[in-house]
């Protein structure tokens, strides 16, 4: 049984204020996406975006099978706290980095937890997104959280695809996660977060634990 309060992580961010506004809600950590995608930001424009993070809120670099190089220049120029990898990465490029790694997993038809065994020792969590062909993640699209069996207690795990302020609660009450990811679920528009559904998302988060006693 997991305990504590579930974190948020809010991703995709491409704007200083964005990850101000979601600091001010209550975000655990940021996340940048340094890989192809609608969200996608240079180093240098994560550096600003990422530039007034107080020290305590997590910074997360979003990379899809990047070079070993491109990963560790971005981790040493943006301080990042853990690197986040959605593509085909290894249990041993995961274990060779330097700080702690998520590796996302897609959740289908149906989810094996035994997919995540290989990553033990090499990993920090998994983070369960929506298998959605032909994308890599961040696709808006939510997965029948039901359909994943219970998960090894070694990995924490995190839930992203599809997430809102509407339906985060529920997502927490059926898989009892340690975080939840959202981006497109707080946007006012592509690449633009809304102050308002960031509140709203962090306050359901919040209404949800206290639902279960957290």
């Amino acid at each position: 049984m997991r305990s504590g309060r579930t974190r948020v992580k809010v991703c995709g961010l491409t704007a200083a204020d964005d990850a101000r506004a979601a600091v001010s809600a209550g975000a655990d950590a940021l996340g940048v996406i340094l890989a192809p995608s609608k969200r996608e930001v240079t180093i240098g424009e994560a550096r600003d975006i990422l530039s007034y993070v107080p020290p305590l809120v997590a910074r997360i670099g979003v990379f899809v099978d990047a070079p070993d190089g491109f990963v560790r220049e971005a981790i040493a120029r943006l301080s990042l706290t853990a690197v986040q990898f959605h593509g085909s990465e290894s249990p041993t490029f995961c274990g060779s980095m330097p700080i702690p790694v998520i590796k996302a997993m897609r959740v289908g038809d149906w989810f094996d937890p035994a997919a995540i065994e290989p990553y033990h020792g090499s990993i920090a969590a998994v983070l369960l997104d929506t298998l959605v062909p032909g994308v890599d993640g961040g696709s808006g699209k939510a997965f029948a959280w039901e359909r994943v069996a219970a998960m090894p207690a070694w990995a924490p795990v995190i839930v992203a695809g599809g997430l809102t302020p509407v339906n985060v609660g529920s997502a927490i009450r059926a898989l009892r996660p340690f975080a939840v990811d959202v981006s497109s679920g707080v946007e006012e528009r592509l690449r633009h977060k809304d102050p308002m559904k960031l509140n709203a998302f962090v306050a359901a988060v919040r209404a949800a634990d206290a639902e279960d006693g957290r």
